[in-house]
C-alpha cells in the first residue's frame, strides 16, 4: 500500500460493525436492537451535553493548513453570532489537531504554536467566551497526534494536559486515537475522564477512537459522545457508508451520550445543495452532534441557509434525546423516525438513489396513534399540511424531506397535503418526444380543490399536456393523472436540465396553496455503434467512496488525476475506470447495447486488507457479479447481457467486511452496441 496520510489511514479502518450488519443497513429494514443485546452504560450523570453538541470545529475546511489560526478561530465567533448561528444553538469554536508545537517545554506542558496562537490559546478561549461562546480543543489518547507532523499526545500526561485545558478555560475535549501504543482503549479513554474530573472545571468530552473497539456499549459513563466511525470526507460516498453504520446503534444514545457519526460537510463543496440538505436532515434526525466543518468565512447564502434551519436544528436538538430508528429501506428508499418529547414524530424520507422515487410511510407505520387526522409540517418548506395518515413525497435523487408529524386536534386549520409525483424517465435524446404522466394526490383528510398542474422547463423546450390539468376538486386519496410530451431541441447539448412541476389548489378555507417538484432532467446521447471503452463514454451519474472515479487510472482518493496505472495481479491495462467501494457509475445505453466485458480486480497498489465485489446492473436488475475478490486474486473476466437496456450501472460493493483498501478496476471496460 501506498504512503497515505494518517487520517486517511485511519479513515479506511472501519472495522467497527460485522458484515451483516453493513449489508443489512443497505438492503433490509434493520431489526430494532440488532446491534447489540448488551444493554447500554450507564450515562454519566453530570448535566453536560443533555442535548447533542452544537458548534464549529476547522479540520474539515482547513486540516493543518496554514490559513488555521488565531485569526480565523476569532473570525469563526464573530460570525456564528453575527449570522444568528449562536442563536440557533451553535455554541462550541473547537480547535482540531496542529495548534501546538511539535514538543512540550522543558516542563512537560504543551506549548501552542506562537505563529498560529501569537496569543496563546487562553486568550483566544477568553474571547470566544466574551461572545457568549464555548471553546474546545484536541489532542489523542497516544503519544503523538494524527496529524502526520506528530504533535505532543495525552498519554501519560493526562492529569497534566487536563489541567492545562482547565487553566486555559477549555469547555469540550475532542480526543483522539492515533499512536495509542496498544494500550487498550477503555483504560485510556477513561484516564482521560479521571483527569477531566480532577480540575473540577465542567468539560465535554468527545471520545473518537472511531468506533474500533465499539466504545457504544461501554463509553456512556466515560465520555458525553464517541465516535462510531472512521473519518467523513467531503463526498456522497463517504456521507452514506457513515450513515448506515451509525443508524442502527440508535439504542445507545441518550442525554448526555451520543452517537457521534463525524462532522458536517455542509458547504465544502463536494455535494451539492441537495446532498447537503439530506446530509443535515439525516444527522438531525440520527441526534447527532452538529460541529460545522466549512469556513464560515467564505461560505455561502445557501450553506447558512441549510446550518441555519433551526426547525432541522429542533429535531436534532430534542430534549427527549431519541435517536432516529429506521422504518423502512428498500431499493434506496429510506425511511427514519424519531420521536419527539411532545408525542410528534420526526420522519426523514430519504432517497439514496441517483434517480427521483416515491419514498412512503404511515403515520401509524412511525408510532403515532391512530387517528383521523394529522398535522404535517414540512421542515424545509416551512409550511403546514394535514393528512388523514399517509406520509409521502417524491424525493429527488440523493434527496430527503423531512417533516413533524402529530396527531393534533388543530389539522382541520391547514391545507391537505398534496403529493406530486412524475412518471417515465427523465432522459431526453434531442429531437425526440417523451411521454411523462404527472399525478397530483390529495393526501389530506379534506378535498384539494381548484386543483391545476403545469410542468416548465428550459426555453425552447417543448411540454405540452396531452390531458386534462385541471380538476375542480380531489377527495382524499384520489389523483389527477395528466400526460405530457416533452421534445428536447435538437442540437441540445448533453447533460443535466431543471424541470419543475407545480400544483396549484385552494383549501376548504379558500387560501391558496402552491407546492412545486423539482426535477432534473438529463440530455442525452445514444453511444455509437460498435464497441466502445467505458473510460472514453460520458456517464449518467458517478459516485465514489473517496476521491472522484478516474478514467484510465487507478483511484487516487483525492484530486481528478491522481491516480496510477491500472495493475491487477501484476498486469497493467491501458484503459478502464478506477474507483473506491461503494461506488456506481451509470451509462445511458438507450436500448441499443448487448454485452459489458472487463477485466476486474483489486488494483495492486492496495494491501491484502483490499475486498471487494462487482456488479453490472441493467435497468434494475443485476445482470452479471462477481462474488467478493481480494487482492491477492488475478484480475477475473466480466460479461454481462445488457441487452435493451436504457441505463447501464457498473457497481462495486466493499465485499461486506466495510471499506479497507477497497480500490477497484474496471480494466479495459467495453460496451457493445
Amino acid at each position: 500500500m501506498r504512503h497515505l496520510h494518517t487520517r486517511t489511514i485511519r479513515t479506511r479502518l472501519i472495522g467497527t460493525l460485522t458484515a451483516a450488519l453493513l449489508c443489512a443497513a443497505g438492503l433490509a429494514t434493520p431489526a430494532a436492537g440488532a446491534v447489540s443485546a448488551a444493554p447500554p452504560a450507564p450515562a454519566v450523570d453530570d448535566g453536560l451535553a443533555l442535548t447533542p453538541p452544537m458548534g464549529f470545529n476547522n479540520w474539515n475546511s482547513t486540516h493543518c493548513r496554514a490559513e488555521f489560526d488565531e485569526a480565523m478561530v476569532k473570525g469563526i465567533a464573530d460570525l456564528l453570532v453575527e449570522k444568528g448561528l449562536k442563536d440557533a444553538g451553535y455554541r462550541y469554536v473547537n480547535l482540531d489537531d496542529c495548534w501546538a508545537l511539535p514538543s512540550r517545554d522543558a516542563d512537560g506542558k504543551l506549548v501552542p504554536d506562537p505563529a498560529r496562537f501569537p496569543h496563546g490559546i487562553k486568550a483566544v478561549a477568553d474571547y470566544v467566551h466574551a461572545k457568549g461562546l464555548k471553546f474546545g480543543i484536541y489532542t489523542s489518547a497516544g503519544t503523538k497526534t494524527c496529524d502526520s507532523t506528530g504533535f505532543p499526545g495525552a498519554l501519560g500526561h493526562e492529569y497534566s494536559d487536563a489541567r492545562q485545558f482547565a487553566d486555559w478555560g477549555v469547555d469540550y475535549l475532542k480526543y483522539d486515537n492515533c499512536n495509542n501504543q496498544g494500550v487498550d482503549a477503555r483504560q485510556r479513554y477513561t484516564t482521560m475522564r479521571d483527569a477531566l474530573r480532577a480540575t473540577g472545571r465542567p468539560i465535554v468530552y468527545s471520545i473518537c477512537e472511531w468506533g474500533e473497539n465499539k466504545p457504544w456499549e461501554w463509553a456512556a459513563d466515560v465520555g458525553h459522545l464517541w465516535r462510531t466511525t472512521g473519518d467523513i470526507s467531503d463526498n456522497w460516498g463517504s456521507m452514506l457508508s457513515i450513515l448506515k453504520q451509525n443508524l442502527p446503534l440508535a439504542d445507545h444514545a441518550g442525554p448526555g451520550h451520543w452517537n457521534d457519526p463525524d462532522m458536517l460537510e455542509v458547504g465544502n463543496g463536494g455535494m451539492t445543495g441537495t446532498e447537503y440538505r439530506s446530509h443535515f436532515s439525516l444527522w438531525a434526525i440520527m441526534a447527532a452532534p452538529l460541529l460545522i466543518g466549512a469556513d464560515l468565512r467564505t461560505a455561502s447564502a445557501e450553506t447558512f441557509e441549510i446550518l441555519g434551519n433551526r426547525e432541522v436544528v429542533a429535531v436534532d436538538q430534542d430534549p427527549l434525546g431519541r435517536q432516529g430508528r429506521v422504518v423502512s429501506s428498500e431499493g434506496g428508499r429510506w425511511v427514519v423516525a424519531k420521536e419527539m418529547r411532545d408525542g410528534s414524530r420526526a420522519v426523514a424520507l430519504f432517497n439514496e438513489s441517483d434517480t427521483a422515487q416515491r419514498v412512503t410511510t404511515t403515520a401509524e407505520e412511525v408510532g403515532l396513534p391512530s387517528a383521523g387526522a394529522y398535522t404535517l409540517r414540512d421542515l424545509w418548506r416551512h409550511r403546514t399540511y394535514n393528512t388523514a395518515g399517509t406520509i409521502s413525497a417524491t424525493v429527488p435523487a440523493h434527496g430527503t424531506v423531512l417533516v413533524r408529524v402529530a396527531a393534533d386536534g388543530r389539522w382541520a386549520q391547514h391545507p391537505p397535503a398534496v403529493e406530486l409525483g412524475l412518471d417515465g424517465g427523465l432522459l431526453f435524446e434531442p429531437g425526440r418526444t417523451v411521454p411523462l404522466t404527472s399525478t397530483v394526490t390529495d393526501l389530506g383528510r379534506t378535498a384539494a380543490r381548484q386543483v391545476s398542474v403545469s410542468l416548465s422547463g428550459p426555453a425552447g423546450w417543448s411540454l405540452r399536456p396531452t390531458s386534462p390539468a385541471t380538476e375542480p376538486a380531489l377527495p382524499t386519496g384520489r389523483t389527477l393523472r395528466t400526460g405530457w410530451g416533452v421534445t428536447v431541441p435538437r442540437g441540445t447539448p448533453t447533460g443535466p436540465y431543471a424541470l419543475t412541476l407545480t400544483v396549484r389548489h385552494r383549501s376548504p378555507a379558500g387560501d391558496r396553496v402552491e407546492t412545486t417538484l423539482p426535477l432534473t432532467a438529463t440530455v442525452v446521447t445514444a453511444p455509437p455503434a460498435g464497441t466502445s471503452e467505458l473510460g472514453d463514454l460520458p456517464w449518467l451519474s458517478a459516485t465514489n467512496g473517496w476521491g472522484p472515479v478516474e478514467r484510465g487510472t487507478s483511484n487516487g482518493e483525492s484530486a481528478a488525476g491522481d491516480g496510477n496505472p491500472i495493475t491487477i495481479g501484476g498486469v497493467v491495462y491501458g484503459t478502464g475506470l478506477g474507483v473506491h467501494a461503494a461506488s456506481s457509475v451509470g451509462y445511458y445505453t438507450g436500448g441499443a447495447c448487448e454485452t459489458v466485458t472487463a477485466h476486474v480486480g483489486v488494483d495492486d497498489e492496495e494491501g491484502a486488507d483490499g475486498s471487494v465485489a462487482f456488479e453490472v446492473w441493467a435497468d434494475g436488475t443485476k445482470a452479471a457479479s462477481t462474488g467478493v475478490l481480494t487482492n491477492a486474486m488475478p484480475a477475473r473476466p466480466l460479461t454481462a447481457d445488457v441487452t435493451g437496456a436504457q441505463v447501464v450501472r457498473l457497481v462495486v460493493t466493499d465485499g461486506g467486511d466495510g471499506v479497507t483498501s477497497d480500490h477497484g478496476d474496471w480494466a479495459e471496460a467495453r460496451l457493445s452496441c
